[in-house]
């Protein structure tokens, strides 16, 4: 996942994605990111001018946050390799070695261990274990939140996370991740610990199934799935990410945003799984650029949000993230598919309303809806020319 501030003369993050590769527009300010904790492998900066060192090393304590034990963080650019660059930099040599003497003290109070350093690259790894922390000296200063996870417009904290309890303080804290693709149908340490509520080991191989079904039915449906014609695919209300799974492609990549209003949080164990995804609430409008999306799925969205925000609002967000001839899958019950058909509509979108893979009448429970109750699924292709004048 790659991540920058909008910037109109670069524009880096619409770049990126015009190439296919996942990004969203962002900035390491003092809101925390909008990331699960032990999330990714590894975090790269590379010349993003961020003062790692001030603020008592907050930033990296955040970055700290989001890896997973074991993870590695790669700084290249200032100020790594002062002493034969301070010239070209046009920066005072002293100014730079303070702060690498201060990113390394951080470092050392992170308990991270540096890997490597040649010419403008250095590598730290985070320990695998909490051992560390008993007998550090100074002692960082742990956060006292019981949810690493909690972080939809919440502060930064001057503060370390701390490492899932294991029973072994040689135990790889929050279990060792297997390698992908392996990684995508394993069962996740934090469904195997019992971290997330009323979700089993065998919920999670339901999921998996119950996915893979309805993806060959959508198949049957959009032949272009297939293709290679859909890289930048969204799913606006991600669950355990099996739709995800059950597109597994190197043809194309899934954005799983996980609804902030959701029953369940779930994200961190979509990362589990070796994929990405960010919070969000579909109220506010989504940080990208416009028509950046090739296909959005989006199940029981308008469901989870119809007493948060109107439809027309989130439905015009989902017209500005996808690309003309892009295509949206609404999978939903009867009465708001036939709402929303009614307002694509009007946006000059074509649709096709479709029963459930098991015929017309089939109820379907599910983990995230447990009434029961009939449901339908609308495909709809955005045009190419969505407007003209007389």
């Amino acid at each position: 996942m790659s991540f920058a501030p909008r910037d109109s003369h670069e524009a880096q993050v619409q770049f990126a994605l015009e190439r296919g590769v996942p990004a969203v527009i962002g900035v390491l300010g003092t809101i925390k990111l909008p990331y699960p904790s032990r999330a990714f492998d590894m975090a790269h900066c590379s010349r993003c001018l961020i003062p790692w060192g001030e603020n008592d090393g907050m930033y990296m304590m955040e970055v700290d946050r989001v890896l997973r034990p074991g993870g590695y963080w790669v700084l290249s650019g200032p100020p790594i390799n002062w002493r034969n660059n301070y010239v070209a930099w046009q920066r005072p040599k002293e100014e730079l070695e303070e702060e690498q003497k201060k990113i390394e003290e951080v470092a050392r109070l992170l308990n991270w261990e540096k890997k490597h350093e040649k010419g403008e690259i250095a590598i730290w790894r985070k320990q695998t274990t909490s051992e560390y922390r008993r007998d550090q000296d100074p002692q960082p200063n742990m956060c006292e939140s019981n949810n690493a996870d909690s972080v939809w417009y919440k502060k930064m904290e001057l503060c370390v996370t701390p490492f899932p309890e294991t029973s072994d303080f040689n135990e790889d804290a929050g279990g060792p991740w297997k390698p992908f693709p392996e990684r995508l149908n394993a069962l996740p340490s934090r469904i195997s610990s019992g971290s997330i509520l009323d979700v089993s080991a065998e919920t999670f191989q339901e999921d998996n199934k119950a996915w893979k079904k309805h993806v060959n039915a959508y198949k049957r449906t959009n032949r272009l799935m297939d293709t290679g014609r859909y890289r930048n695919i969204m799913d606006m209300n991600a669950g355990l990410g099996s739709f995800a799974a059950a597109l597994d492609s190197p043809k194309l990549w899934v954005m799983n945003v996980m609804p902030t209003i959701a029953e369940k949080d779930t994200l961190g164990v979509i990362f589990e799984r070796g994929l990405i995804g960010i919070y969000h609430d579909w109220c506010e409008a989504f940080s990208t650029y416009p028509r950046t999306y090739d296909l959005i799925h989006a199940n029981g969205v308008f469901s989870l949000y119809k007493d948060r925000c109107d439809a027309e609002d989130i439905l015009l967000e989902m017209d500005r993230i996808l690309r003309p001839e892009g295509a949206v899958i609404f999978r939903d019950h009867m009465d708001v598919l036939v709402k929303v058909s009614k307002l694509v509509r009007g946006m000059r979108w074509n649709t096709k309303m479709v029963d459930h893979e098991d015929g017309p009448l089939v109820p379907e429970k599910s983990t995230w809806d447990p009434n029961t109750s009939v449901l339908k699924i609308g495909l709809v292709e955005r045009s190419a020319v969505t407007s003209h004048f007389d």
